[in-house]
């Protein structure tokens, strides 16, 4: 999920980019209004985080300008301006959430992740299930023998690709671009997230679900006992 962040406070910036990057986000930045509202109109983003006060451009600004040219991005006011008048004002003006600062990083993390469910036009019920893993695509909610699972946005991701194709492989090159499109990082960042992914999905449990198919990728998929024996002896 890609992520704009409008704030001049350096410091704050910092501190979003290092929480939802290690959380499977892409976050941009811009330091003004001015800039902002060039990057929200000709770029695609998910979601954006927007400040009040900013150079050049405020929040207002910033909203009327992405509203006027027919963006319908979701936006969330992030803001010390914490009086009721304030949010008033930031609602009308076209903001689709509102947070005050000081703020805790995983409040902000499931504001953006409504946010972002609800513009994605999820309007009827989906939900994925193999085995007794479960994924309700409209809630985000992911549970395995009705236990909950809290899964980080690209663990999430990628576990909805591999429900989606279970039980046929997955390449790696189709996952890496579920998450980062055409501009994959450096370094194999896919197998530190198939890592987490796999230590909340099948640590804990004796059937294991996710399979790493050498040369190839990865499947989910419900596995007999048979063919879990077969594996062990086959390394």
């Amino acid at each position: 999920m890609r992520v704009l962040v409008v704030e001049d406070n350096r410091s704050l910036v910092a501190n979003l980019f290092e929480y939802f990057e290690a959380r499977g986000y892409t976050l941009d930045a811009a330091p003004d209004g001015a800039t902002g509202l060039h990057l929200a109109v000709t770029q695609r983003y998910d979601a954006i985080v927007l400040d009040w006060m900013l150079p050049r451009l405020d929040g207002h600004g910033v909203l009327r300008g992405l509203r006027d040219a027919g963006n319908e991005v979701p936006v969330l006011m992030l803001t010390a301006r914490d009086e009721l008048p304030d949010k008033i004002a930031g609602f009308r003006a076209g903001a689709d959430d509102y947070l005050t600062k000081p703020f805790a990083l995983p409040e902000l993390e499931v504001r953006l992740e409504a946010l972002i469910a609800r513009a994605s036009g999820r309007g009827r019920s989906r939900v994925l299930q193999v085995a007794d893993l479960r994924y309700d695509l409209t809630t985000l909610e992911v549970s395995r023998g009705g236990r909950a699972l809290h899964l980080y946005p690209a663990c999430r991701k990628l576990l909805e690709v591999l429900m989606q194709s279970s039980p046929a492989a997955v390449t790696r090159e189709r996952l890496e671009h579920a998450l980062w499109g055409d501009s994959p990082p450096d370094g194999d960042m896919l197998r530190s997230h198939i890592y987490e992914l796999r230590r909340s999905v099948d640590g804990p449990y004796p059937s294991k679900l996710i399979q790493t198919l050498p040369r190839v990728g990865y499947r989910l998929a419900e596995v007999a006992a048979t063919d879990m024996i077969e594996g062990a002896h086959g390394g």
